[in-house]
């Protein structure tokens, strides 16, 4: 392998590793912070010892976050220096302000949230986490708001040679920055949601500290339900995005090869990219590509033949992580559907119990998968339109970039391996007195797409 096919496998490498744990973060910190109020509200001390233990599992997550989110920042310099050089100007200026805003605001108030059980009154406690919540939040804003320049470059102008901020305003508010903010927020919502009912539900069917696991069972129903209505939503607003800005994702996620009018959705399909053809072909949906892409049943559809070959993304990739994603996405309105019916008396529904413990994995699958698609979607382009991905590489040694992939493996394989220990360690254990104390270290959660 050359060092482009090695910097991308590392890049992605570390990338879906270190997207592990951003969803939960981001999720399980609102969580947090609704359970704290609760508390501040009503005086119940369960809902002080429901922060407290969610919050165990909140800050092993986020500490292994924090460490796997920083050596991203180092691959922009030491993998894809071309890259940095040529739209630093813009990527840089919008990592900046994530640095400098979001992460001294929450660096500062999870240390103050940890230790200040005992010191804090319960209200200046609770302001704590809601500050960290909305500073995670920020946080993914910002980093999201970049990752929306590579897949929707505007703002710049070409000077020197190299991309130049010309309009930071239109970078910060152009519609994919919303649509993928509030996407992948909502995913990483729906996420903490089953976080919580699985792990809820496995100590209800042992009836382990029943009221405390009934409230938490509870209020993540409410939760999870929003987030999963609100998720398809917005997912069909983001493919009507992509559809009119990058029609060769489009087709590629389709596995449409021909331009069409009035095109079909098929529900089994295989693609042949070889042939560029699909092998399978059965059960079509007539017009319902042309309307989920365009809001019209008669509009056409630009298939991948219509663009060169080096424009095309993989096709099969695409194609498979579209489907996964979408497929969980139905599944998870289902269940949470589900849930919220039976989220009175949850005890009384075995069957959805012992579900929901194995549901815990889906929504991190799902969430790679809709990163697989928006970035291998992308290709061949780093910057979409702008800037192809094989000018962007560091001009390095093979033997470099393959030395730390093989370490990047080992180290995160270690990493995932203890945090998933300590995890479940605590997540079985259940919640403690109400005067256990939650400790951890602090630090900054980043998120790179």
């Amino acid at each position: 392998m050359d060092v482009l096919m090695l910097s991308r496998l590392q890049f992605a490498a570390a990338t879906f590793f270190h997207f592990l744990f951003v969803p939960l973060t981001l999720g399980l910190s609102l969580l947090i912070a609704i359970m704290e109020t609760k508390y501040v509200r009503s005086g119940d001390e369960e809902y002080k010892r429901m922060a407290k233990f969610w919050g165990k599992l909140f800050l092993i997550n986020f500490a292994i976050g924090v460490v796997t989110g920083i050596t991203l920042e180092f691959q922009f310099g030491t993998n894809w220096s071309r890259y940095s050089a040529y739209v630093g100007d813009i990527f840089g200026s919008l990592l900046a302000v994530e640095a400098t805003v979001a992460f001294f605001l929450e660096s500062t108030f999870i240390a103050v949230w940890v230790f200040g059980w005992k010191r804090l009154s319960p209200k200046a406690h609770a302001v704590c986490i809601w500050l960290v919540a909305i500073a995670s939040n920020i946080s993914a804003f910002w980093i999201l708001a970049a990752n929306s320049f590579m897949q929707h470059p505007v703002g710049y102008v070409i000077r020197n040679g190299r991309a130049e901020l010309d309009n930071f305003i239109a970078i910060i508010t152009q519609k994919w920055v919303v649509l993928e903010f509030i996407h992948t927020l909502s995913g990483a919502y729906v996420l903490a949601g089953f976080f919580v009912l699985g792990i809820s539900a496995w100590h209800l069917l042992r009836k382990n500290q029943v009221s405390f696991f009934k409230k938490s069972f509870r209020l993540a129903a409410v939760f999870t339900l929003i987030f999963a209505v609100f998720l398809a939503i917005n997912g069909d607003l983001s493919g009507k995005e992509v559809a009119e800005k990058q029609p060769t994702k489009l087709a590629a996620m389709e596995s449409l090869w021909e331009t069409t009018k009035a095109a079909p959705m098929y529900l089994l399909q295989v693609p042949d990219e070889a042939n560029e053809k699909n092998s399978v072909e059965a059960m079509p949906v007539p017009g319902a590509l042309s309307f989920l892409a365009f809001g019209d049943f008669g509009a056409e559809v630009k298939g991948l033949k219509a663009f060169p070959k080096e424009d095309r993304p993989p096709v099969l990739l695409s194609f498979i992580s579209f489907r996964v994603m979408v497929g969980l996405g139905t599944l998870f309105i289902i269940l949470a559907v589900w849930v919220w019916l039976k989220r009175k008396d949850p005890e009384q529904s075995p069957l959805l119990l012992r579900i929901l413990p194995w549901i815990i994995p889906l929504p991190y699958l799902a969430n790679e998968m809709g990163w697989m698609l928006a970035e291998v979607g992308r290709q061949p382009w780093i910057v979409y339109g702008m800037m192809r991905t094989k000018d962007a590489v560091s001009p390095i040694a093979v033997s470099q970039v393959g030395t730390t992939l093989v370490a990047f493996i080992l180290v995160y394989g270690l990493l995932g391996a203890v945090a998933l220990y300590l995890m479940m360690k605590f997540a079985r254990k259940g919640p403690g007195s109400s005067d256990d104390a939650v400790a951890a270290p602090a630090g900054k959660e980043v998120a790179h797409a």
